[in-house]
């Protein structure tokens, strides 16, 4: 028998309900039989101590349920800024999500970074507009932004019955009934009298926005024919999978109130594993693109999203994307050819598991045992090795120095470091080259609060952090060439290389190291490029000015000598070394801070107070705009300006104003703060 898979996200802003309405599906699956609350802090999905003191997701999980003929996993993620790894590599192995939305605040910012990772990684969304019986609820808003803001368009296919506290069902535009919650489950009837002409003007603007997509519902439209409800889901369903429309619900998830619409909507038009195209990738043996279908009987490939340590050692959460495996099987990591073995497959519910046989196309599951592998690695079939592209690590923005309160803690500090920089790429962990002092980097002050507190809980290691520093970074502003020959000579054998390399900026947006081999003609043996590729990334860790970190770089390799005897890969790269101080100067490098989008929520009493403020702190106010009983406030600020922005706020409002930011761009440091910049600490 076929199973129904369906793999779906929530994400949303911070404090939108994620959690709140993932427990409640649960509930309705029948996978819990008490809801939690993330108030007192005993819901299934933020089980960690820290998750429970701050009431917040740190860290997404996974959980499984069942609804009418589908198995669902479903991954909660955190609607923080700070820990937007986790909605990358979540989406990275989902087949749709949800994106939930306060029908208070509307479109956040945060909903606007998730919303555009899902576009990158094509994932089919659902929208779930939270909170209808709140004050200042307003539904028409927060689909008027979620086509303005977000670029999507929505099809609305339910109207709420009732407004703020005396909302008490929706209207299903589909099957054309009002749905009223008076106890857990829904009661079916007719649609209220004060609402026929709301209902049947949404219907007909549904089955509008359908006829310009599907052509059956075009020929019904326009024949004015009668337009069945297995015809409208099945069209919904087709342009959902294909990206055109954004299906739009609605209810309350504290109050349990649209909660199983949903559900059926998440069956009805999420996509299953095998709506999705062939997942293609490399053959690291021959460079060919290879495409596998997501079929059981295709060669395996599952792609790790998550290393996690555990009481059983470190789980590696991975996709299946072709295949099947079990435990026992060996597989090989596409990108270091280190052949691994399958110890147990998990299927995991937040912190508990349930052990099975065999995982295929399709499942999102745990693996214990594997020893060498890292989050975004390719696992496959040794017999045909592929490597899938694995997702975006963002740069950190902050760093601080972390040392232990005791001495004697100071080996047990880096293991843990080491452990937790595992299951967090975004979190890195560095040595100072010239106090000798750990440096903890990650995306903002959360982010490192909450490494220190896990430290504490799950390693039993006591820590202090210093005050946060601003991750200014360096990049190239012209191209240069260099020229340069190292001869060494010391009795016996000497060293001697040469390499000429061109220096380039990169596009707006692009990082890293972007090397280009242009060598022809053998003038440098192939196996010394990589020890010069080895020390151009090398370089990039501390080679800006005052010992930054270079942003990104276009380093070609132009042409080159070597002596028979002399050459070595150590002489390449201590060439390299050189090559880049002296090349990486005459390209007029620049220093860039970041710079982030900030959003600040204030009563019109204080609006002019904010937006001084934050033009005082080099901040450009883009826009202000009304909300319910506020505005906000949407500038750019550079992060140096913002560290004490918390308590600022606080007393230029007396408490009312709030905000929220997000990194948006490097920019350069204006000529002026160089020096403060530059200066020794």
């Amino acid at each position: 028998m076929t199973r129904t898979l369906r793999n779906v996200g929530i994400m949303a802003h911070v404090d939108a309900g994620k959690t709140t309405l993932t427990e409640r599906i649960l509930f309705n699956t029948g996978r819990i039989h008490k809801a939690g609350d993330v108030h007192t802090g005993n819901t299934e999905t933020d089980s960690h101590a820290l998750e429970k003191k701050h009431g917040i997701t740190i860290s997404a999980a996974a959980i499984s349920c069942e609804w009418r003929d589908a198995s669902i996993t479903i991954i909660d993620t955190p609607g923080h800024i700070d820990f937007q790894i986790e909605v990358e590599r979540s989406l990275r192995v989902l087949d749709g999500a949800i994106a939930v939305f306060s029908a208070v605040s509307g479109v956040e910012p945060q909903s606007e970074t998730v919303w555009r990772q899902a576009d990158r990684f094509d994932v089919a969304r659902l929208c779930f507009v939270n909170k209808m019986d709140q004050v200042g609820a307003d539904f028409g808003r927060t689909v008027r932004m979620i086509a303005d803001r977000l670029g999507a368009r929505p099809i609305v296919l339910q109207l709420p019955v009732g407004h703020e506290g005396d909302f008490v069902g929706v209207v299903d535009l589909v099957a054309m009934q009002a749905l009223r919650w008076e106890g857990p489950s829904p009661t079916a009837g007719a649609i209220p009298e004060g609402m026929r002409d709301a209902a049947n003007e949404g219907r007909q603007r549904l089955l509008e926005t359908l006829a310009d997509q599907d052509d059956a519902i075009m020929a019904a439209y326009i024949g004015g024919e009668a337009v069945e409800a297995s015809e409208v889901k099945a069209a919904i369903r087709k342009t959902c999978i294909a990206g055109r429309l954004t299906p739009v619900l609605c209810g309350s998830a504290y109050r349990n109130v649209g909660v199983q619409p949903l559900l059926d909507a998440i069956v009805d038009y999420a996509p299953a594993p095998s709506d999705r195209p062939p997942v293609a990738g490399t053959n690291p043996r021959t460079g060919d693109v290879e495409r596998r279908l997501p079929r059981p009987d295709e060669p395996f490939v599952a792609l790790v999203s998550k290393m996690q340590t555990s009481r059983f050692g470190a789980l590696a959460f991975i996709r299946v994307y072709a295949g099947r495996v079990a435990p026992g099987t060996s597989v090989v990591n596409a990108a270091t050819r280190k052949v691994e073995r399958i110890g147990r497959l998990l299927r995991m519910h937040a912190d508990s598991h349930v052990e099975i046989s065999e995982a295929s196309a399709g499942d999102v599951v745990a693996v214990v045992g594997l020893k060498s592998v890292r989050a975004g690695d390719t696992l496959s079939d040794p017999a045909r090795p592929v490597v899938l592209t694995g997702f975006v690590i963002p740069a950190p923005v902050i760093e601080a120095v972390i040392e232990p309160r005791s001495g004697q803690d100071q080996e047990r500090l880096g293991q843990a470091l080491a452990m937790m920089a595992r299951s967090d790429p975004s979190l890195r962990v560095a040595v100072d080259r010239e106090s000798g002092q750990t440096l903890l980097r990650g995306m903002g002050q959360l982010h490192l609060q909450i490494a220190v507190e896990t430290l504490k809980e799950d390693f039993n290691v006591d820590a202090v952090i210093g005050a946060p520093q601003v991750a200014y970074r360096a990049a190239a502003s012209q191209r240069a060439v260099v020229d340069h020959t190292l001869r060494k000579q010391s009795g016996g054998p000497g060293q001697m290389a040469r390499v000429r390399l061109a220096f380039e900026p990169l596009a707006e947006g692009e990082t890293g190291l972007v090397f280009v081999n242009k060598i022809v003609g053998g003038a440098i043996p192939k196996e010394f490029v990589p020890s010069i590729e080895k020390a151009l990334r090398q370089s990039l860790l501390d080679g800006g000015p005052g010992g930054y970190p270079v942003l990104g770089l276009r380093a070609s390799l132009l042409d080159g000598a070597f002596h028979q005897k002399d050459s070595s890969g150590l002489a390449f790269e201590l060439a390299t070394r050189e090559a880049f101080r002296i090349g990486f100067e005459q390209a007029a490098p620049i220093l860039l801070e970041p710079v982030m989008r900030i959003v600040v929520t204030t009563p019109e009493h204080y609006l002019g107070g904010v937006i001084g403020d934050l033009q005082s702190r080099r901040g450009q106010v883009l826009a202000t705009e009304p909300v319910a009983r506020a505005h906000d406030v949407i500038a750019e600020a550079p992060l140096a300006e913002l560290f004490n922005y918390v308590g600022a706020l606080r007393s230029l409002s007396q408490g009312r104003a709030n905000f929220t930011m997000a990194f948006l761009r490097y920019a350069p440091v204006p000529k002026a703060l160089l020096g403060k910049v530059l200066e020794p600490a």
